[in-house]
């Protein structure tokens, strides 16, 4: 029976494979519009709220071992009520917008590799629709391919950035444009937040783990270590990664390649190979994420109809899939094709910062039950709560669209969720 239990290795890679998706491939060129030189600081203030939420999460996940992860924390902390299925409402919609960035990022690597129509806008289009159509394709027709190529895919994505970074640590000796990482290139500390912010979509995928908690081997060690490494191991590879552009390319050719700048940045010191590899690690990235996502979507939303918190008809299958599925399939195509890259990466930004500042919570209102520090929770959930309001007053200024749209989303959820529990109350 220990057989089907998952080590401290596993559980580390769920972690790292689920941020390390198609997050840094997709948000790398907007961090450096909004941060300039200080970009890597920017990931790294991203990553110590990652890293302090991922401690309430191990809290959690060792008190209350569940697949249903973080919608069983939102229960646990709030009951059945408005408010939990409000924000189980968002994570799904957060899951669709993962979706999207993945798939616009895809799209974006995609076009340099192959041209169909000669318009680069139109080829975008075209890749991003076919490759979620492919993944839905594929989680129809077997879970156990989804979980195969997400395997060696972490693997692959990984050695590929691991020997990017260090073939652009060489690279870096003597560039020009390292001068571009020193404080004067930086954007004032406010821009260095609201960057990290606009980027935490990058972060978002540590949480997977509390899925798997209750198949953890040695629980009690595992699940804590789990959560710091990875999220200790994917602040130090981004902070890299990000140190290696600024360094690599000058701002206005990074500007230029803003949707594909990983792919540019190898361009200097191993040309056009360098540029293919990158290129194909970004497309397995995202490819995998995607797989992935959708079917984590999918279950989010048969859990939450089975908690009564959406319509039941959701936790029905269709073609031996949650229902759910083609749902999640069909609302990622539509928003994929309408937002821009940095509404979709502010709206998955907000949601999760929103999101993880409620487990946050729940991690300080149970402190007692899970022999938690509250001190560690409360600065947590202020720090995103800070950060969200931040990243909402900046959007508000540069991108009114897209933060507005960010807060439509948000209200949706929670009106939904109001409207369900009116109508349920008010049948005989």
């Amino acid at each position: 029976m220990d057989d089907k239990k998952i080590g401290l290795k596993e559980a580390v890679s769920i972690g790292i494979g689920g941020m390390v998706g198609g997050g840094i491939f997709a948000v790398l060129g907007l961090a450096v519009a909004l941060a300039q030189g200080g970009t890597p600081i920017a990931f790294v203030i991203a990553g110590i709220i990652a890293f302090l939420t991922s401690y309430s999460y191990a809290k959690l996940s060792q008190a209350y071992p569940d697949r249903g992860g973080t919608v069983k924390f939102m229960n646990v902390g709030f009951g059945i009520s408005v408010l939990s299925g409000g924000l189980n409402n968002l994570l799904w919609i957060s899951y669709v917008i993962m979706l999207s960035l993945y798939a616009s990022a895809f799209g974006s690597y995609a076009q340099n590799l192959l041209r169909i129509t000669g318009d680069k806008v139109i080829d975008t289009h075209i890749f991003m629709s076919a490759i979620i159509l492919l993944a839905t394709g594929i989680n129809y027709y077997s879970i156990k391919v989804v979980s195969k190529i997400e395997s060696y895919a972490v693997i692959i994505k990984l050695v590929i950035l691991l020997a990017f970074v260090a073939v652009g640590i060489y690279g870096l000796f003597g560039n020009q444009n390292l001068q571009q990482l020193t404080v004067p290139n930086w954007e004032a500390p406010l821009k260095l937040v609201t960057g990290g912010m606009v980027i935490f979509v990058a972060y978002e995928g540590f949480e997977l783990i509390a899925n798997a908690a209750p198949d953890i081997r040695n629980p009690e060690k595992n699940i804590a270590r789990s959560y710091f490494i990875s999220v200790l191991f994917v602040i130090a590879l981004y902070v890299a990664i990000a140190v290696i552009a600024v360094g690599s390319l000058p701002f206005d050719e990074i500007a230029k390649a803003q949707d594909y700048v990983l792919a540019e940045a190898a361009k200097p010191l191993l040309g056009k190979i360098g540029f293919t590899v990158i290129t194909l690690a970004a497309l397995i990235s995202t490819f995998s994420a995607i797989n992935a996502s959708l079917y984590g979507g999918s279950r989010v939303s048969f859990e939450l109809a089975e908690d009564d918190e959406l319509p039941h008809e959701l936790s029905k299958y269709c073609w031996n899939q949650p229902i759910g599925l083609a749902i999640t399939a069909v609302l990622t195509l539509i928003i994929a094709n309408i937002l821009d890259l940095e509404s979709i990466s502010t709206a998955g930004s907000i949601g999760f910062l929103l999101i993880f500042a409620m487990v946050n919570y729940v991690a300080f209102k149970k402190a007692s039950d899970i022999k938690g520090k509250k001190a560690v929770a409360l600065m947590a959930t202020l720090l995103c709560l800070i950060a969200l309001a931040a990243l909402i007053v900046q959007q508000m200024e540069s991108n009114l669209a897209g933060a507005l749209i960010a807060i439509g989303i948000v209200i949706t959820s929670f009106l939904v969720e109001f409207i369900y529990k009116r109508m349920e109350q008010s049948k005989p």
